[in-house]
């Protein structure tokens, strides 16, 4: 038995380590969303989140994902779902669990994403061609979402051979 955390759970698969993640999903937990497209990670209709990251289940053995925390469609809660539905986004739908999963890793990372950002990271394919409802999807979520907090101010460094400032004595503050 190997032990996983799935959607929030720990649950156990009865399955060889070499077994690709996406059958013990399937076929042991019954968490058929998950896809199966090509079997090579190509296709991505098998994109879970792996630490929050978009992952092609079909080439991650399932012993590679003990410890991990693993989010499938069925446990994905994000903005990028009602922007689906609002945009029409999927045509015969069956890529968009992936497609799903991987804009909403997207999102995570990057909320105020462009169309370049949207075009290098959004590398699972989709059959029917809906890539321009795809980024207008994208682009609807990230509009929901919270602005992210400014970037920290740089820190200067001192110039070579500078000595760094050092703190006024106490009883030069107090004068």
């Amino acid at each position: 038995m190997i032990e996983l955390r799935v959607n929030g759970e720990t649950v156990q698969v009865d399955a060889e380590p070499d077994t690709p993640l996406l059958w013990a999903l399937r076929e042991q937990l019954g968490l058929t969303g998950t896809k199966f497209g090509c079997g090579i990670g190509m296709c991505g209709a098998c994109t879970v989140h792996f630490n929050g990251m978009a992952m092609r289940s079909c080439v991650l053995p399932v012993a590679g994902a003990v410890g991990a925390d693993i989010r499938t469609i069925e446990g994905l809660d994000h903005a990028v779902q009602q922007a689906w539905i609002d945009h029409q986004v999927p045509q015969c739908g069956y890529c968009q669990s992936g497609q799903l999963m991987a804009a909403a890793a997207l999102l995570d990372k990057n909320p105020r994403p462009t169309d370049g950002d949207i075009d290098k990271h959004m590398t699972n394919l989709c059959r029917c061609a809906t890539y321009d409802r795809i980024r207008a999807g994208i682009h609807a979520a990230a509009a929901t979402l919270p602005e992210p907090p400014p970037p920290p101010p740089p820190v200067e460094e001192p110039a070579e051979g500078a000595e760094p400032p050092t703190e006024p004595a106490a009883d030069e503050v107090s004068q």
